[in-house]
């Protein structure tokens, strides 16, 4: 049984496709999500649902029953993660598991981004549980930039505080292919994989891309990290989240979102997608 955590979120959704599409039986596929009506398409398929929450150990001790084989698909409350990730550790060692997959940060213990930090707890707690593991290091996802695509079109401007820092991104389904590759094979205990795209960009490099793909001027503005966060809020953004994004830019303008690493292509068997087929795709 391979269980894994987040699956009704958009990369743990595409991890269990990839499973069912690389030929393990939806039937040996167990999703432990907090609310399983939001999994009524995995449970059509097969996939065993159970219900369970970071935030209740009882609720992960029981939805782990049975399993082997875990990817723990980092929470997305930020300031919580940690304690919530190390419910599933503990859980997952009551649980005997035999291997967890964990998706942390590229280059977690260098990382000048301040979202390293409970990533690095996480990886410490999973060193020190003695639960067999291998770190999934996931670089920036794409479509944190092309989900705003329309938006960049419409101003003609890609904002942000990056500077010339370089951006090894990759699509969420590069992704969540090398997790399911990672989470079926053998011998996975103990690696890390630096996981990143094969082509790094600028933000003025994405800008001039979507002008490509798009024939329409678009480009790139560097701003203070205070204007950048206070940009975001306007939009919707809640005040810490946008602070914390804004901040990921000037993590980047260090350095800390390039990787020169092959590892995700290697794995996958293929070349990452290129950020203007992300651009396409979101369009």
């Amino acid at each position: 049984m391979i269980l894994v955590t987040g699956a009704t979120g958009q990369l743990g959704n595409l991890i269990v496709n990839n499973l069912i599409k690389r030929g393990t039986p939806a039937n040996q596929i167990v999703v432990a999500v907090r609310s399983p009506e939001k999994a009524q398409t995995l449970a059509e398929q097969g996939v065993v649902v159970r219900k369970a929450d970071y935030s209740d150990p009882a609720s992960l001790n029981a939805a782990f029953e049975g399993v082997k084989r875990l990817v723990l698909v980092s929470s997305s409350e930020i300031g919580q993660r940690f304690p919530q990730h190390k419910n599933v550790i503990d859980a997952a060692k009551q649980a005997h598991v035999e291997l967890l997959a964990y998706t942390s940060i590229i280059r977690a213990q260098e990382s000048p981004l301040a979202l390293a930090e409970e990533h690095v707890q996480t990886e410490q707690a999973l060193v020190a549980s003695g639960v067999p593991f291998v770190m999934l290091r996931n670089g920036w996802y794409s479509e944190n930039y092309t989900a705003s695509v329309a938006m960049a079109l419409e101003h003609g401007v890609v904002l942000g505080s990056a500077g010339q820092g370089k951006y090894s991104t990759a699509a969420r389904q590069d992704y969540a292919e090398a997790a399911a590759i990672v989470i079926t094979s053998d011998n996975q205990a103990g690696k890390t994989y630096e996981l990143a795209g094969d082509e790094a960009f600028t933000l003025a490099e994405y800008a001039a891309a979507i002008s490509e793909v798009t024939g329409k001027s678009v480009v790139y503005q560097d701003l203070p990290v205070e204007e950048y966060t206070k940009v975001l809020i306007g939009v919707g953004l809640p005040e810490a989240f946008a602070g914390l994004l804004a901040h990921s830019d000037v993590g980047a303008s260090k350095g800390g979102l390039f990787s020169d690493s092959k590892d995700l292509s290697t794995l996958i068997g293929r070349p990452t997608t290129s950020i203007k087929d992300s651009i396409k795709a979101a369009l």
